[in-house]
Order: C-alpha cells, then sequence, then structure tokens
C-alpha cells in the first residue's frame, strides 16, 4: 500500500527512527503489595509523599495549589519575582528501603562476536547501518579508515566491527517502570504545589511558546506531561538533573535556550527541551519493551551493552542519558550517584512509589463504538501509529470527515465525532479531550481515551459525563501538526499508551486494527470486510456505523 510521509498529528516533536513497539510483554512478577485501585503499591508504612514535615515532625497538611498563596493559585501561577531561591517547605521523602522487583533478564537481539562485510545500497547512511549492526558510528570509521561519514557510495564495501566487543553497561536500576507514566501512583500529586515548594528558577520561569502561549514553568511541565503521559515526578528529576532549576536559580554553564543540554537549534526552550525529554524517555522504554536494541550509543559515539537484567524504566533513563552525555559522564549519571541520588535528594527512594503491575496480565479492552454518528461517512486516512510524539508505541488511529472536492487540507467540518463509551470528560482543551472509561475522575488510572484535533468550538469541556454517541466536537487541525482535517484517537491503560495492534488490539464496533508493520499503513477488518488506511478519500477506506 502506498502511503505519504506524514508528521505526527499530535506534537512537533520528531526526532530519530521510531520502531513499532507494544506494551504488556514480559510484565513483573508481583513480590508483595497493598491493594490499590486496579494493581498494587510496594507497602510503604505511613508514608504520604505528598505531605510535608510540622514543626513536631508529624505529617502536616499537604501543600497543593489549593492552599497555595492567592498570587501563586491563578490559572497562570503568575511566579513572584526572587533574587535567591529560598525553599517554603521541605518535602517528605519517600523511606529507603524498598527495592527493585526482581525481573528475569530480558531476550536481547544477540551480538555479533566477529566482524562482518556489508555493502552499500542506495538510500544508505551510517548512522542507520550503525544503528542496524548495534555499533556506532565511530566505530565504522575507525575500522574502515574512513574520515568522512557522508562520503559513503553505493556498492562499497564496508566492515562492521563486531557489537560484542563494547563494555558491558551497569546493572543498577534507577526508577521503576511505573516512574516513566503518569500513572496510578501519581494520583495526588500537585505539580504546582511541588514546584512552589522549592521556589527555584522553574518556578519564576516563563516562556512565549510558537503557538502565541505564554505558559509558566509549571504548566509547561503539567502540559507536557498530559500530552506525552509521562510523570512529572520524573520530568522534575530530570530538570533538576540537567539545569538544577527545581531547588536553585542554575547549575553553571547551563543555557536558557538549552536547559536540558540537547543542543539542537529546533529544540530551543524549556517548552521543546522537556518534550523532547519525555518523547525520548518514552522511546527508550518502548524499544527495550519491544527489546529492539542490544547496545546504547553515546553522545560521543561510544556504544555500550546494555545489562538484560535492568528494567523498562531504567532503560528508559539510561537511554535518554545516552543520547545527552558522553561515556565518562553517562557512567556516572546512570550510577547510583547519578540521576538516582538527584531523585532521593528530592522525593526519595524512588522505587518506594513502585506501582505493580501497570498492566494486568489479562488486560482486556472493553467495547467500544466507533466515534462516528450512525449514517456518517469517514474516511480510515491513518492505521496504527504513536500516541503521542514518535517515542510511544503505536496507540492510535486517524479518521478524516466527509466533504466535497473542495474540502482538503484544514477545512471546517460539522460533522460530529462522539464518544466511543459511557465515561466523563476529565480534560479538554488545546485540541484534546480525554474520555475517562472508570469514571474516577482521573485519566491516570484504568482506560482512558484520547482525542486529538478537536475543534475549540462545541468542543465537549472537562466535567461532564456522556453517554456513548453523545457529542465530543468537531475533527480540525487543532492542536499540535496535522496536514488536514481529522480527529486522532488513542487508548491509554494507567497513564501507559496501548498499541492499536498489539496483544489488546484496537476494537471500535467490531472493526479490529491491525497493521502492515510501517507507521500510518494498516487495516480495519471486521466480518471479513477490510478497510485500508489511506491519506485521502477512496472507496477503500471508507466507513460508517
Amino acid at each position: 500500500m502506498k502511503h505519504r510521509q506524514k508528521t505526527s498529528p499530535c506534537t512537533p516533536f520528531h526526532t530519530g527512527q521510531c520502531l513499532r513497539t507494544g506494551f504488556g510483554r514480559g510484565c513483573l512478577v508481583l513480590v508483595m503489595c497493598l491493594a490499590f485501585l486496579t494493581g498494587c503499591f510496594r507497602p510503604i508504612t505511613q508514608y504520604d509523599p505528598w505531605r510535608v514535615p510540622s514543626g513536631d515532625d508529624n505529617p502536616a497538611a499537604p501543600i497543593s495549589s489549593a492552599t497555595l498563596p492567592a498570587a501563586l493559585n491563578q490559572p497562570t501561577h503568575t511566579p513572584i519575582p526572587y533574587e535567591t531561591p529560598i525553599p517554603r517547605v521541605t518535602l517528605t521523602q519517600a523511606p529507603a528501603g524498598p527495592t527493585p522487583t526482581a525481573n528475569s533478564p530480558a531476550a536481547l537481539p544477540t551480538l555479533r562476536t566477529e566482524s562482518t562485510l556489508y555493502t552499500v545500497v542506495s538510500g544508505d547512511n551510517l548512522a542507520a547501518i550503525a544503528m542496524r549492526h548495534q555499533v556506532s558510528v565511530a566505530q565504522i570509521l575507525k575500522v574502515n579508515d574512513l574520515e568522512d561519514p557522508s562520503l559513503i557510495t553505493p556498492d562499497q564495501v564496508l566492515t562492521i566491527p563486531p557489537a560484542s566487543a563494547n563494555e558491558l553497561a551497569t546493572a543498577f536500576k534507577t526508577v521503576p517502570d511505573s516512574e516513566v507514566f503518569y500513572g496510578p501512583s501519581m494520583v495526588g500529586f500537585d505539580v504546582a504545589g511541588v514546584i512552589w515548594q522549592f521556589n527555584g528558577k522553574l518556578q519564576a520561569y516563563q516562556e512565549e511558546i510558537e503557538d502565541g502561549r505564554s505558559l509558566t514553568g509549571t504548566q509547561i511541565v503539567q502540559e507536557v506531561a498530559d500530552n506525552f503521559s509521562v510523570n512529572p515526578r520524573l520530568l522534575l528529576v530530570v530538570i533538576e538533573q540537567q539545569s538544577g532549576w527545581l531547588k536553585g536559580n542554575s547549575k553553571a554553564g547551563v543555557s536558557e535556550s538549552y536547559p536540558l543540554g540537547f543542543k539542537n537549534t529546533n529544540y530551543k526552550g524549556l517548552y521543546k527541551q522537556l518534550g523532547w525529554a519525555a518523547n525520548e524517555l518514552t522511546r527508550g522504554y518502548t524499544l527495550w519493551e519491544n527489546q529492539a536494541v542490544a547496545v546504547w550509543t553515546l553522545a560521543d559515539g561510544e556504544v555500550v551493552r546494555i545489562d538484560p537484567t535492568i528494567n523498562a524504566g531504567t532503560a528508559a533513563v539510561q537511554y535518554f542519558l545516552g543520547l545527552l552525555l558522553g561515556k565518562p559522564e553517562w557512567k556516572v549519571a546512570v550510577a547510583e550517584s547519578g540521576l538516582y541520588a538527584t531523585y532521593n535528594a528530592i522525593f526519595g527512594n524512588p522505587f518506594a512509589f513502585t506501582y505493580e503491575p501497570l498492566l494486568p496480565a489479562d488486560l482486556q479492552q472493553p467495547e467500544l463504538e466507533l466515534p462516528l454518528a450512525a449514517g456518517d461517512v469517514w474516511s480510515y486516512t491513518g492505521g496504527p501509529h504513536w500516541g503521542w510524539g514518535t517515542g510511544s508505541t503505536w496507540a492510535a488511529l486517524d479518521f478524516a470527515p466527509p466533504g466535497t472536492e473542495e474540502d482538503y487540507g484544514c477545512f471546517e467540518s460539522q460533522t460530529p465525532v462522539v464518544a466511543v463509551a459511557d465515561g466523563q470528560i476529565v480534560r479538554s482543551g488545546n485540541g484534546a479531550v480525554v474520555l475517562d472509561l472508570d469514571m474516577d475522575g482521573s485519566e491516570h488510572t484504568g482506560w482512558t481515551i484520547l482525542y486529538m484535533h478537536i475543534a475549540e468550538q462545541d468542543r465537549i469541556p472537562a466535567g461532564r459525563n456522556v453517554k456513548e454517541g453523545d457529542l465530543i466536537g468537531y475533527a480540525s487541525c487543532e492542536g499540535g501538526v496535522s496536514t488536514g482535517t481529522h480527529f486522532h484517537i488513542a487508548r491509554r491503560y494507567n497513564g501507559v499508551w496501548i498499541a492499536a495492534d498489539g496483544d489488546v488490539p484496537f476494537i471500535l464496533g467490531g472493526w479490529v486494527a491491525s497493521s502492515l508493520g510501517s507507521v500510518y499503513d494498516g487495516y480495519l477488518t471486521k466480518d471479513g470486510q477490510t478497510i485500508e488506511a489511506f491519506n485521502g478519500r477512496a472507496d477503500f477506506n471508507q466507513i460508517g456505523r
């Protein structure tokens, strides 16, 4: 099937090559836990992480945005100017003691123990060749006595060194899997309250982003966490680790343009830097879950073999830090004295927040209808692709509304997009609508449905309960990047993006999603009938109820 190359419909963050992934494989063994929602927390005696100590060391009332000073408790969280940040209170840190759950070694790709030859084909580049063979560009250049990585030609024969010759990375576990996602362990966490308490540069930070909005540091962290479904606690640790902005003014040498250290002119400012970080943390997790890599290539071109006994959350951190740091610095950052120590200094032991299992072994999708009104005929324009950004599993599908021959690109549609099931709207704004199917008021627990590119006019507000078939809004180009009027729909469970073509396939009104192995390419199948995804209107991609 021919399909046009398309940018992600939901975000401007695109870096590197994304591999097709799926979640739910290799679930961790639950050792000991307390019942909580649909999963478990490891036991922590009399510990409430959202409380601060009072004078007699007993837990005081929780600090949240509801109890902040009036000047800070506004929708914009207007920062109060300061010269030297002075922490207002100290968070009660999670206790020492909880240890990582043991997990079986991952079945990583087998590494070559000997050199091999590779013949360059048209369209090749050294970065792709290096990634395919689990070595670095620098290693290929050295063994072939090449100076310029761009000067390779078709039919050129390259010697590829053995991947197994690289140093084995640490087996130290940095964070549990549940710390990567904005999931059940984050219920009750108040981003604004925590940032206010530390009173560092992040509290006073403001930035105007590309869509014209002016966001505070708090709003940036919250929006990135919401969009990517990445744990804001981990994002705050990353900010402190890289810039020092959470607890103080700034670390020496930190740039206002590149506070996380990713020096790319397309990613200036905290908003884009943090979005890039969230995307790459997610990518590291999905690469590991998909058992797609056996080595990390670091920022200086050095390569290290991944220890197969680490967990997916640790893999996310190791991969992300490898994009920023050379080998000597990376080895420190992924050890006990690195990001783990930063986490401990802010929140305490990360494994005290472990929530297992994130995805139950018997997870099943509830019955969902097509998000289209009866009688309307839409075009299935996007098969399985990223839930958000380019790092997540392929959780999403795209649909475009009917229109005339003149209705191409971004046009106004009045064809309704409807609720796939009963639920509660827990978030609505900037093109996004989130439907909570368990109606507990949190998008971090249970099944949630993300609709994206929903027009502001007549978009359903947050807080409203809906029945299956009720109006969500109308498709548009609003929110993120879009090449034409459509809506994007994706599923999450406990904050984890669920692959549309994975072990728990996306089923809408009996139509089962499948992938052809290439992003956006796929089918919907029902009762022997197949509809093919295609970026346009054609007889073979029309669908209705």
